[in-house]
C-alpha cells in the first residue's frame, strides 16, 4: 500500500495549462485545467465552478483524458514548428528580396544567391532574311510568316532545379512570362509570328509555361513555373502588348545540345 501510494503522489499534478476533458467512464466529461491524482480519487479544479473537486478514481477514464492530452500536446508543437518555419522562412524571402538589384532585369535565384541574367540577342527570321533586333525596338515585321529565334541550339545557363525561380525587376509595367523554346539546326525559336497584309495587325503565338506569379515589391516580381521543367530550352520574355518589343533571357534544364558547338568547352 505504501508504494502504490508514492508512486500516485508522484503524479498528484498530471496535467495543467490550457483547458481539456477529464473523462468519465460514463462518456461524460468536466472541463478543467489541472488535475491531480490522489491514492483512490481524482482532485481537478472545474472550470464550470471555479472550485476544487474529487471524483473516485475508478470513475474516471484517465488512459482517455490523457491520450487527448498528448494529442493536443502533439498538435500544438506542430503548429508551432510550422508557425516557426513559416516566419524563418519570411525572414528569408525579405532578406532575397533586398538582394536583388535596383536596375531593370531578370535574375535567378539559387543555392542561397541572385544571378543577374544576360540578355540574349534575338533574331526576326522571315523570306530568308535574319534581322538583329534592338533592345526596345520595334520588331521590323513585313506581310507573312515569321520567326523570332536565338542562336544557337541550347542555352549557356543551365538550371538544376526542376522549378526555377527567378526575380524580375521591370523598368515598367510589363508582360512577362516562362516560354518553352523549339529548337531547330543552329538556333531556337522563341515565337511565331504571323503578320496580316494591308493592316499589318500581327499575330504572336508563343508556347507558355504555367507560373506563379508573386509581387514583392513595386515593379518587382518573383516567377516559377507551376510544374516541373522537362529538360529543354527555355526563357523569360518581358514585352508590352501590342508594343512588339520582347527581351529575352534564355536557360536551359538539363544538358546542352550535344550537336550546338557553340556551347562546347563552356
Amino acid at each position: 500500500m505504501l508504494a502504490r501510494l508514492v508512486i500516485l503522489c508522484c503524479f498528484a499534478i498530471a496535467a495543467s495549462g490550457a483547458n481539456f476533458r477529464l473523462y468519465l467512464k460514463d462518456g461524460s466529461y468536466q472541463m478543467t485545467n489541472e488535475y491531480q491524482v490522489l491514492q483512490d480519487r481524482v482532485r481537478f479544479y472545474s472550470i464550470e465552478r471555479s472550485e476544487w473537486e474529487e471524483i473516485p478514481l475508478e470513475m474516471i477514464d484517465l488512459d482517455r483524458t490523457k491520450q487527448e492530452i498528448a494529442e493536443r500536446d502533439a498538435a500544438a508543437k506542430e503548429e508551432a514548428k510550422a508557425s516557426a518555419e513559416e516566419d524563418n522562412a519570411e525572414r528569408e524571402a525579405v532578406k532575397e528580396i533586398e538582394r536583388v538589384p535596383p536596375d531593370p532585369g531578370a535574375y535567378y535565384s539559387h543555392a542561397d544567391k541572385l544571378e543577374t541574367l544576360r540578355i540574349a540577342e534575338s533574331k526576326l527570321v522571315g523570306n530568308k532574311r535574319r534581322t538583329a533586333l534592338k533592345i526596345l525596338s520595334p520588331l521590323p515585321l513585313v506581310t507573312g510568316k515569321q520567326t523570332l529565334e536565338l542562336d544557337g541550339e541550347s542555352a549557356e545557363l543551365r538550371v538544376a532545379e526542376a522549378r526555377p525561380e527567378f526575380y524580375f525587376r521591370l523598368a515598367d509595367e510589363e508582360s512577362f512570362a516562362i516560354i518553352k523554346l523549339t529548337r531547330k539546326k543552329g538556333s531556337r525559336v522563341v515565337e511565331n509570328i504571323d503578320v496580316a497584309p494591308v493592316t499589318n495587325e500581327i499575330i504572336e503565338h508563343r508556347d507558355e509555361i504555367p507560373t506563379f506569379k508573386k509581387q514583392d515589391g513595386y515593379l518587382l516580381y518573383k516567377i516559377w513555373p507551376e510544374n516541373d521543367l522537362e529538360p529543354g530550352e527555355y526563357a523569360l520574355v518581358e514585352y508590352t502588348e501590342l508594343k512588339r518589343n520582347p527581351q529575352v533571357w534564355d536557360f536551359g534544364v538539363g544538358a546542352a545540345s550535344s550537336g550546338d558547338s557553340s556551347k562546347k568547352g563552356k
